[in-house]
Formats: structure tokens, sequence, C-alpha cells
């Protein structure tokens, strides 16, 4: 299953390449060099479907486990003060993802949207201290029952140039659902209440939708 964001650039992809496949065939009298064109393209193909790819996750709802948002490695564990919503300080955990990551951003708990905003902004590479501040990003404030608010933010990185937030204010999401998508690379963090039980530690793998980062009682 492919992510309705990659459909276009998939068509796109495959059109452009099976073009150049038929043009290299027609021109082209040297069979090696028609041949390294139609691996290259193969390659290039399977890459950007392989990244386009939207696995179906099945979440065990749970008003007091917060949820990894995307699929990646955790890079950040700290206190930083949140100045954006809640102006306080907030226990962060940042994943990281690669270009070979899943770029789904699932919704971490369920509940009502009470805030989400775009931020234009730098291209800084993802683990810079200043990204989370500086580049363009997404961030989206769930209610929760049980949870209380729990504020997450898409954050582009050095290769990704768009990001999609599905997250309108007033809407109630599901937990593990699509909350939006990041193209080509970039990190999501997720900010906390301080003291929160924390389930992961520094370079755990996490999966969106399936892994538990963090349990609030």
């Amino acid at each position: 299953m492919f992510h309705k964001e990659g459909h276009r650039i998939i068509l796109i992809t495959a059109i452009l390449l099976i073009a150049v496949n038929v043009i290299s065939y027609l021109s082209i009298n040297t069979y090696w060099i028609k041949f390294a064109i139609l691996v290259i393209s193969v390659i290039i193909f399977l890459l950007i479907i392989q990244f386009f790819r939207n696995p179906k996750r099945s979440t065990q709802h749970n008003d007091s486990h917060i949820m990894a948002p995307v699929d990646g490695k955790v890079v950040v564990i700290e206190e930083v003060f949140e100045k954006e919503f809640f102006n306080e300080k907030r226990l962060q955990v940042s994943i990281f993802m690669s270009p070979i990551n899943v770029h789904v951003t699932r919704h971490p708990v369920g509940g009502i949207v009470r805030y989400s905003k775009y931020h234009p902004g730098k291209f800084l590479v993802a683990w810079h201290p200043k990204s989370s501040e500086e580049n363009e990003r997404t961030t989206v404030v769930v209610e929760n029952p049980v949870a209380g608010k729990i504020l997450y933010r898409q954050i582009a990185g050095a290769l990704a140039k768009r990001i999609v937030n599905y997250a309108q204010e007033g809407q109630e999401v599901t937990q593990g659902s699509d909350s939006g998508f990041i193209k080509f690379g970039s990190r999501v963090d997720v900010l906390l209440p301080l003291g929160t039980k924390l389930n992961v530690k520094l370079q755990d793998k996490v999966k969106g939708g399936m892994s538990i980062i963090a349990n609030i009682e």
C-alpha cells in the first residue's frame, strides 16, 4: 500500500522512466548502455515506491499510552522550554527518520486537536539543535482525557522540502491514524509533561503507531 501523497510522484516517475528507456532502446545501439539505463531506472523507481509505502498498522488504543508518531531512531531525550504553546518546560523525545524509513506521521494519542499550525522556515539538518525552532515545521496539540495535552512537531530536514499536515483544530482524531507526511527525511518531536515515564532511550528504534514511547497514568 502506498501513501496518497506519493501517488502523483510515483505515476510521473514511472512515465518519465519509461520514456527514457524507450528513447534509449530506439536511439542507442550499445547493449550494455541500454541495460545500464534500465537497471538504474528500476533502482530509482524502487527507491521512490519504498519511500511512499504506507504499511497498515494495528494500534492498540490506550489513553495512557503515548505512541511513537513515526518510524525511526530516538535521537534526543531532554527537558526543553516549549514557548509556542505551553510556555513551560516539557520533556522532549525526538525521533529521526532516514530516507529509508516509512514517512507517515501518526497521531501519538487520540482526542481533540486543540492547536495546529504551519511554520515556514529553513532546511537545516534534522539533528541540528536549532531545527526545532528554525526549520520548516508543523505543530499539533491533541488533548486526551488521560494524557492531557500532547504536542508533536513535524520538522523538515535538509532533504525534506514539503510537510503535509492533516490535523485541523476541533477535529477528533484516533490514536495511530494518519496525521501527516514528510517528504524525504526529517524528524518529529513529541513534547510530554515533566516526569513522564518513558519506555525508550537514546538510539532505540521505534515504529509509528506501534511502539509505546511513554506512559502517563
